[in-house]
């Protein structure tokens, strides 16, 4: 009997509600650490009052196990190119500590914080939104080009049917050198982005513009001829 009421003791530990608090096993907190990040990195999009909120931690813990998922996939924030390939202004792109800080906050238990360390209300991201305006002078590229004259360009457009798993699009050089562009991944047609370089590039006579797969894009640039692809 005594062995019956033992069993069936542990069989409601197994199968009662969780405890109410989560095991921390971080130090990292939402005050200190994570709404700092999210406030230039988020807020832009997840302000208060927005669709998915993520302006406290009250709004943010609901999603926390989602949020790692989507950062480590790189789907958030929508930015769909790997940062330090090629040179932007702005780059949305979570760097590698900041997808870790978000991810080992989460595994750990997402801890709140003391209300002291959060910093001061703002309700806007430090990254301005992007102006995506209609390039006047673009020069459209079918998957490689070959340049006939020195171009100056000064951002690129990818212009894709569908979603991109993972393409990179460089320029060699005549010398040889090989200058990093765009690395797209995961990328959605949907986001209309433009990739502006943070100091214009330029490309002298015979440099090759190519993507690793078949894929349209454009180059802001002034208008300048261009050889057919060969």
């Amino acid at each position: 009997m005594t062995r019956l009421l033992a069993i069936a003791g542990l069989f409601a530990l197994l199968v009662a509600p969780s405890a109410a608090h989560d095991i921390i096993a971080t130090k990292l907190t939402y005050t200190r650490d994570i709404s700092r990040l999210f406030g230039r990195r988020c807020l832009s999009c997840h302000a208060a009052g927005s669709s998915v909120p993520l302006s406290s931690y009250e709004e943010v813990r609901p999603w926390a196990v989602a949020i790692k998922e989507q950062v480590l996939a790189r789907s958030m924030p929508p930015w769909g190119a790997v940062k330090g390939f090629g040179d932007f202004s702005p780059d949305r792109a979570l760097t590698q500590d900041e997808m870790l800080i978000i991810a080992a906050w989460v595994v750990g238990g997402a801890p709140q914080g003391n209300p002291v360390d959060l910093p001061p209300q703002n309700n806007s991201s430090s990254l301005s939104p992007s102006h995506d305006a209609k390039l006047a002078d673009a020069l459209a590229v079918s998957t490689r080009r070959v340049i006939e004259h020195s171009l100056k360009i000064t951002g690129i457009r990818p212009r894709p049917d569908t979603l991109v798993d993972s393409v990179r699009i460089t320029a060699r050089l005549p010398d040889g050198r090989v200058e990093p562009l765009v690395w797209l991944y995961r990328y959605d047609p949907k986001w209309g982005q433009v990739f502006r370089f943070r100091e214009p590039l330029v490309l002298p006579r015979g440099t090759v513009i190519e993507a690793t797969a078949a894929m349209q894009y454009d180059l802001e640039a002034p208008a300048t001829k261009l050889s057919p692809a060969r």
